[in-house]
């Protein structure tokens, strides 16, 4: 049988062992390695919308997308986003991504949700988009060498418009 000395009056028996300083030492650093795996450098630098590219499946592709502005949503563009094929990415797949013990069922950090959709759709749509672009630049480039009849002729080396597609450092004037 225990020893179940009675204890003196107005005094409780202790509600857990008492932890050692170098227990309590060691599991300060190991949470503390943990924080900082988290949070990376403390520099303020950090980026809280990047995702780690090893944890997206393959064949898919993640994005933040606007979800809220001023805690107002746009439905036009929420419907706009699901005919892109943009689907909400569950919580249940990434739970590190979002708190502990909350019932959540999307991934949203300030406005943002994380969406998916197939890898195949976003590099087809990236394309398009790099097309329009290239267009747009060469649209733009014959109507600043082209000038309408009977105007003044841009065939000339010195009214020939200069467009330039390369990035220089521009020369600074000294006061």
């Amino acid at each position: 049988m225990a020893d179940t000395a009675p204890l003196p009056p107005g005094k409780r028996p202790p509600l857990r062992a008492e932890m050692r300083p170098e227990d309590s030492r060691k599991a300060a650093e190991l949470r503390a390695a943990e924080i900082l795996g988290n949070i990376g450098d403390v520099d303020g630098g950090t980026d809280e919308f990047f995702i780690d590219s090893a944890i997206i499946p393959d064949g898919w592709s993640y994005e933040w997308k606007t979800r809220t502005i001023y805690e107002k949503e746009n439905p036009a563009y929420q419907v706009s986003l699901a005919r892109m094929g943009w689907q909400a990415v569950p919580a249940s797949r990434h739970p590190e991504m979002m708190p502990i013990d909350g019932n959540y069922q999307t991934i949203e950090r300030k406005g943002m949700t994380l969406m998916e959709r197939p890898s195949m759709i976003t590099e087809q749509v990236r394309t398009m988009d790099l097309k329009r672009a290239r267009k747009q630049v060469r649209d733009k480039e014959a109507q600043l060498s082209h000038a309408p009849d009977g105007q003044f002729e841009r065939d000339h080396a010195k009214a020939r418009p200069k467009v330039s597609k390369s990035f220089e450092p521009l020369p600074v004037p000294a006061d």
